[in-house]
């Protein structure tokens, strides 16, 4: 296989591999070069079989990842106004 492989390829790949094995594709499923061109694309394999539409996202996933981010940015901002010297010690 090429590592010329395009988004596109990858998606086509990852759903014919759907297709004919008849289940989702695992990264076994394929050679180890194209599962890494596959993954250097869309990150996690779950988050490859969703893009390539083989795999349903689960909201709850997105949900409880954008809690994590909003709680992450409250606990900045609190850190921030708790500690104001900690940005002139940085300096």
């Amino acid at each position: 296989m090429s590592s010329s492989f395009t988004r596109d390829d990858c998606f086509k790949l990852i759903q014919s591999k759907a297709r004919e094995l008849e289940r989702l594709p695992k990264k076994s499923d394929f050679d180890i070069e194209t599962a890494s061109i596959i993954k250097s694309y869309f990150g996690p394999w779950p988050r490859a079989l969703e893009a390539a539409g083989v795999k349903k996202s689960d909201p709850e996933r997105l949900e409880k990842k954008r809690e994590k981010r909003r709680h992450a940015r409250e606990n900045q901002k609190k850190y921030r106004i708790e500690h104001p010297k900690h940005k002139e010690e940085l300096k």
